[in-house]
């Protein structure tokens, strides 16, 4: 370098460190170069220039940032950091902080000081070398994600290891012989830790539950419902709770509800339902109008705030639902007895009453509690067929809300809500929970009729909360949120649905969920219809509960909650004492409290959902087991860099092709256009392609299944 060269570089450096400083001695407050050169007496345009090439030149290199355009701010270089532990299938992890503005921090897994996954850490991060991602090493581990883990019991002479289920779990468990509680070889379990010595490259634990024998259906059932951290029984204290509580419905209690026992009233459930938590009434006005009541099981009377009943409640947050069996969030008692709004018996209920001219406009609103008397107990396919047939129980009063609830629905799609129509495919079970059959759960109008009142219950007692006080005034409200689709995930789907001939319009969120509505409506009965709806989901935001009120983006309303199903879900519990709360005058609830509830029960809500999943995926399992080497057709339903899924046309069980057993080239993943191309002869696999496979193996422990592609 000439002399000339080295004295420039060195005024670059002096300047860049002056420019630098400018921003440590204004508390790194955003600067635009103009404010910068002013603070440094610099007049000059051509030195504001290079003033403004040294803050974009530092913002590439990863020193500042630009916060709006223009102006430029220090990034804070934290040396420490905290987060949850998302771990890889190679033992690596990346540390996600709370704040999504920053990178994920990645650690080596000789790093992770074992930590195990979801455990929340503290995280020394190392300096960041230019182009190379952030990384750095777990020195304290501040809250483990769980201690007990699903999986089986290894046996030898003089100790034992557990072997968990959860792929994510890299270390077999030591039990000493001592802690087994009777545990034999190869018996299915549920394992706590209870120590992990430094130093020591396994943990030591004890067996807490003895599941059963491998394969067995209740063993796998309960031991999916473990992994997902669900209780298998309710604590005796809760129990003595709910049979402690009365049965019997005193004089006072009515006098202080609005009676319906004299009102048309009758519940709609699936046949093998046990829980009904939400009937409706229904009566022609003088006026010409219909009054329509939406009546909700009034849990909140019965669980007393803090009791062990609600606690319990809290902590399981909701109902699962696996594939044959409901794990309640109440006790039986509670959920099919006292609060189930059986036929022939006086029940308590919190209601949205509504007046609805012909066109199904409101004309009148009320909330408050009830007391029924169901009529009838209908199953879907029983209304269905009165609909259908135009003969049967009831048979005017049905027609009548069901044309009311097409009028609410006509009006919903719309303002721009979304209609997604899954496939959702049931197994036929034996009497040993072996699946032996598949059909597919059809949605028709008997659904649809249900499912309109409650949205129609639960927009409008939250737009009722909503309007209570203003600004910073407003009440503290448990609502169910649904944020606008993220740009890059609803671009990337668009251009997939346009291999398939669907143009998805993304100027608006209203011409988005038109075009997704025509793209619904033309896939149905399609072969790729499952794969489109579920990418089209997956393109869109997750919804929550939180109390800022926000709009429902796939319903297209302002404000919406969930009013309807507290014997299923601890928001309703949450929203009817709230509810009742205000309409008695009292003050807004802390926001804080509840923010802190809403939080735990978003959890409990995809927890409860990937137990579901996982039972699904064990029966399609078990469904395939006495199939291998049978020859389906298949769709491509999902492609990764180590292979390709397929879901089978005929009873939607997913499998993967995997990319080393394509033997006739070498193939990789093509991210952007969904698929896996062959490097060689150009051959092309893509999402939604129709294929060939045979069953190759099934893995039962794993909920595994792997087909390979048969050739055209």
């Amino acid at each position: 370098m000439s002399k000339k060269n080295k004295h420039s570089a060195t005024i670059d450096q002096v300047l860049t460190q002056m420019v630098l400083d400018i921003f440590e001695q204004n508390g790194n407050t955003p600067l635009n170069h103009k404010q910068v050169s002013a603070k440094l007496n610099i007049r000059d345009p051509d030195a504001r220039g290079v003033i403004l090439d040294i803050l974009k030149n530092e913002a590439f290199k990863g020193v500042m940032k630009e916060t709006a355009p223009g102006k430029f701010q220090l990034l804070e270089l934290k040396t420490f950091v905290e987060g949850k532990v998302d771990l890889t299938n190679d033992g690596s992890a990346f540390i996600v902080t709370d704040d999504p503005a920053e990178t994920d921090i990645f650690v080596a897994p000789r790093k992770l000081r074992n930590a195990l996954n979801g455990d929340r850490v503290k995280v020394y991060v190392y300096a960041k070398s230019r182009g190379k991602r952030q990384e750095g090493e777990v020195i304290e581990i501040l809250q483990r994600n769980k201690m007990e883990f699903t999986g089986v019991v290894k046996l030898s002479e003089r100790f034992a290891f557990f072997i968990p289920d959860d792929r994510k779990m890299m270390h077999d468990i030591f039990i000493p012989i001592a802690d087994l509680n009777g545990a034999k070889n190869g018996i299915k379990a549920v394992a706590e830790i209870t120590d992990w010595p430094a130093g020591a490259k396994n943990p030591i634990g004890r067996i807490k539950h003895i599941l059963g024998e491998q394969g067995e259906n209740d063993t796998e059932m309960n031991a999916i419902l473990a992994e997902y951290g669900f209780p298998l029984s309710f604590p005796a204290e809760v129990e003595k709770d709910a049979e402690e509580i009365s049965s019997e419905i005193s004089a006072e209690e009515v006098a202080k509800r609005r009676d319906f026992r004299y009102v048309l009233t009758f519940t709609i459930d699936p046949f093998d339902a046990k829980d009904f938590d939400d009937a409706l009434s229904f009566k022609k006005l003088d006026n010409g109008n219909y009054q329509v009541g939406v009546h909700i099981a009034d849990v909140s009377h019965y669980i007393i705030p803090d009791s062990a009943l609600d606690k319990e409640a809290y902590e399981r947050g909701t109902s699962v639902y696996l594939v044959d069996r409901v794990i309640p969030m109440l006790p039986e008692r509670l959920s099919n007895g006292l609060c189930s709004l059986r036929p022939k018996e006086d029940k308590l209920c919190f209601a949205a009453v509504f007046e609805l001219d012909e066109n199904a406009n409101i004309v009148e609103q009320w909330f408050g509690k009830t007391v029924i008397h169901s009529d009838r107990r209908f199953t879907y396919e029983e209304v269905q067929e009165v609909i259908e047939t135009q003969a049967g129980d009831y048979t005017e009063e049905i027609l009548k809300l069901n044309a009311l609830a097409y009028k609410l629905r006509e009006r919903k799609f719309k303002a721009g809500a979304i209609s997604f129509e899954t496939t959702e495919v049931k197994f036929k079970l034996d009497e040993t929970g072996k699946p032996v059959g598949v059909y597919v759960k059809e949605r028709k109008d008997a659904h649809k009729l249900i499912e309109d009142f409650m949205l129609l219950a639960n927009l409008k007692v939250a737009e009722h909360v909503s309007k209570m006080g203003k600004g910073k005034h407003k009440y503290t409200f448990v609502y169910r949120v649904h944020d606008t689709p993220k740009p890059d995930a609803l671009a990337s789907f668009a251009q997939f649905a346009a291999r398939f001939g669907y143009k998805i319009n993304t100027k608006s969120d209203k011409e988005i969920a038109k075009s997704l509505n025509f793209l619904m409506e033309d896939v149905e009965g399609k072969k790729e219809q499952n794969v489109l709806t579920h990418l089209a989901i997956r393109s869109m935001a997750k919804a929550i509960y939180t109390t800022k009120s926000s709009s429902h983006y796939g319903l297209a309303f302002d404000h919406y909650t969930h009013f309807t199903s507290p014997i299923r879900r601890y928001p309703d519990v949450m929203v009817h004492r709230l509810l009742q709360h205000y309409l008695s005058g009292g003050q807004s609830a802390n926001a804080d409290h509840y923010e802190e509830l809403c939080k735990h029960c978003s959890a409990m809500e995809k927890k409860a959902a990937d137990a579901e999943r996982s039972s699904v995926k064990y029966k399609q399992a078990e469904y395939l087991k006495d199939q291998v080497g049978n020859i389906f057709t298949g769709i491509i339903s999902g492609v990764t860099e180590w292979g390709m899924y397929v879901e089978i046309v005929e009873n939607k069980c997913e499998g993967m092709i995997r990319l080393r057993d394509i033997s006739d080239d070498f193939y990789t993943l093509d991210e952007k256009n969904y698929a896996i191309i062959g490097q060689r002869k150009k051959k092309i696999y893509q999402l939604g392609d129709e294929v060939q496979i045979r069953v190759k193996n099934v893995d039962l422990t794993k909920k595994q299944i792997d087909f390979s592609l048969v050739n055209n």
